[in-house]
């Protein structure tokens, strides 16, 4: 946006430059960045001149998109505006963590986990977050400061959450969207990627694998060959080898589910109709990704809630 951002909005500058990074890349997920950075700042303060002037324009903004957009089942429905955010978020994450894991440790992956953790917060335009969902943003978040305060210092970061407890503070700042502070760092603000992270490009990764030691990741969080960035290979480290994809396993098909048939009079919530369509959300986004395996998972997991009434 043109308009220059007042002060009081500095928790959300990075949601709106994300937002800024994916208006070509991905509409939808910078609509939805930007539809969190007008709500967050109507609580922040939409009385003075300066803020009152900026949400305007940035509704403006938001009504253009949506016009834009308007045949797009992501932005009409809030399901499937939440799995798109939410499984982009989980390509972020797992992308950055089969890096740190690989302990191949350069800024496009602090550029991944910082961007996951933003669009954890983003998902909050949907409702509570998820546990799992609640976990990955505290992750990704202290993943990205750990990782950065250890390269601007010199030091060799270690992988995977070893010593995650002891950096982070005690559950404060959950669900306020700003970074937790590692405790390696005596200056807070040193803690903080600011504008350094936000200018990182990403670069294209591979599949990597969901093999978390501490982390759940449920059904549907798979990623797709590429991160969501396109850009020249050379903006990784030298010497950082690519992950070649490996042939998928598809799951086996439980032959009950062939002639599955309710179970007398199934009475299921509305929660249940929307984790049903969650799952088939899932299952249609792994496909554009070619992953029959997370698809068959999810699509069983669909049928078995709507016939049983169970998961």
């Amino acid at each position: 946006m043109a308009e220059p951002l007042p002060p009081q909005f500095k928790l959300i500058q990075h949601h709106l430059r994300t937002g800024q990074e994916h208006e070509k890349r991905d509409p939808v997920v910078a609509y939805f960045c930007r539809l969190y950075a007008m709500q967050t700042g109507m609580k922040i303060d939409s009385k003075t001149p300066e803020c009152r002037k900026f949400l305007v324009k940035l509704m403006d903004q938001l009504e253009i998109m949506k016009k834009q957009l308007g045949d797009n089942e992501s932005i009409t429905q809030d399901v499937v505006g939440n799995a798109h955010v939410e499984n982009y978020a989980y390509k972020m994450f797992l992308y950055a963590d089969t890096e740190d894991r690989a302990e191949r440790f350069h800024k496009n992956m602090i550029k991944s986990f910082y961007t996951a953790s933003l669009l954890y917060d983003v998902l909050t335009v949907f409702g509570e977050l998820t546990e799992e969902n609640i976990q990955h943003r505290k992750y990704a978040k202290w993943k990205a400061a750990y990782i950065h305060n250890c390269l601007k210092n010199g030091e060799t970061p270690k992988s995977g959450p070893m010593g995650m407890e002891e950096d982070l503070l005690d559950k404060e700042n959950e669900d306020d969207g700003s970074l937790p502070q590692p405790s390696i760092s005596a200056n807070p603000a040193d803690s903080m990627p600011t504008t350094d992270l936000s200018n990182i490009q990403i670069a294209p990764g591979a599949h990597p694998p969901s093999n978390f030691s501490t982390i759940h990741i449920p059904p549907g969080a798979h990623a797709p060959a590429n991160t969501p960035a396109e850009v020249p290979s050379s903006s990784v480290l030298p010497n950082t080898p690519i992950m070649q994809t490996v042939p998928q396993s598809v799951p086996i098909i439980d032959p009950s589910l062939y002639s599955v048939k309710p179970q007398g009079e199934i009475r299921l919530t509305p929660e249940d109709y929307a984790r049903a369509q969650k799952y088939c959300k899932y299952a249609g986004s792994a496909l554009q990704y070619e992953d029959v395996g997370t698809a068959v998972q999810n699509l069983q997991k669909a049928l078995q809630l709507l016939t049983t009434g169970r998961e």
